[in-house]
């Protein structure tokens, strides 16, 4: 079992659309950032990059890199999948907390926590969705997200590490997170360093 922790945060910004957790919300600020500003799904992305060490979303998506300006979060958390499943890995269970103060997230969490379950490609059941307000923070125009992510080893029925065959990563990530069990049994190993080309 391996455990990942993400956070992120993003100063509220009028004229741009506000997304959460792959969700758009009606509302007239969205979040500041490089991408869409996604800030749960940035948290999230982090969480599983880190539950597997492959460094954080800035080592894959450089807020400098020009190419990453308004591109969807959904980009990034396919990456931090594509890690997990070549690392051998799937996930048991996510949680998180958005701080935020306006808008409210209640009467959406549950569309949210689908969603979020649908990207991950995991049961809602597996995802958890709160949402706190920022009592003496000083924090009303960011929101903030918290992320933590279980991760388990993939076996196959003999006991051995189930692993990503490199030559069909995204494969490997369906199969994955569907629970359906990879049988290649060679050694671990990371996959060669991530191109991001691959995505533009």
């Amino acid at each position: 079992m391996r455990i990942g922790y993400g956070f992120d945060s993003h100063a509220f910004k009028p004229g741009v659309p506000l997304i959460i957790g792959g969700l758009p919300i009606d509302y007239p600020e969205g979040l500041a950032g490089h991408s869409d500003g996604d800030v749960l799904l940035h948290a999230i992305t982090d969480a599983l990059l880190g539950a597997v060490s492959a460094g954080d979303i800035g080592t894959f998506f450089p807020p400098s890199d020009p190419r990453w300006k308004g591109a969807a979060s959904d980009i990034f958390l396919r990456t931090a999948l594509e890690e997990v499943a070549t690392a051998g890995y799937r996930i048991v269970n996510i949680d998180t907390v958005l701080v935020l103060a306006k808008p409210k997230i209640v009467p959406i969490a549950g569309d949210m926590r689908a969603r979020v379950a649908e990207l991950l490609g995991v049961s809602p059941r597996d995802v958890g969705i709160k949402a706190k307000t920022p009592e003496g923070l000083n924090q009303d125009g960011v929101a903030v997200a918290h992320a933590t992510v279980l991760l388990e080893e993939i076996k196959t029925p003999e006991g051995k590490l189930a692993i990503a065959v490199e030559d069909d990563v995204d494969a490997a990530v369906k199969n994955l997170v569907d629970g359906i069990e990879v049988h290649d049994t060679r050694a671990l190993g990371r996959k060669p360093a991530f191109d991001t080309d691959d995505l533009t």
